[in-house]
């Protein structure tokens, strides 16, 4: 069965580039929070081991992979564009 998990925090990478500057993900109460790299998610959402998603508003909106003109796998949601923005717009993970 496939689990459905918010996505509360993201973690910025090195370098700001639109669709390749999130590192990590994360969510979770403050007693148990959680944290997975980019690689994970992509692989776990690929596989249909998990289905992720972020609220806009009051509204779920399913996170998703895609690919840009380099060939290199990012995270968006199906709400963005080109860009990561839903997932750029959330607080850094502590």
């Amino acid at each position: 069965m496939q689990k459905t998990i918010q996505i509360k925090c993201i973690r910025r990478a090195n370098h700001w580039k639109p669709r390749g500057s999130i590192s990590h993900v994360g969510g979770g109460s403050l007693a148990n929070r959680w944290k997975l790299e980019l690689d994970e998610v992509i692989q776990k959402i690929e596989s249909r081991d998990c289905m992720f998603f972020v609220n806009v508003g009051s509204d779920p909106v399913a996170v998703k992979v895609a690919v840009d003109r380099e060939g290199t796998k990012y995270i968006k949601t199906v709400a963005d564009g080109d860009f990561p923005t839903h997932l750029l717009n959330l607080p850094e993970c502590p």
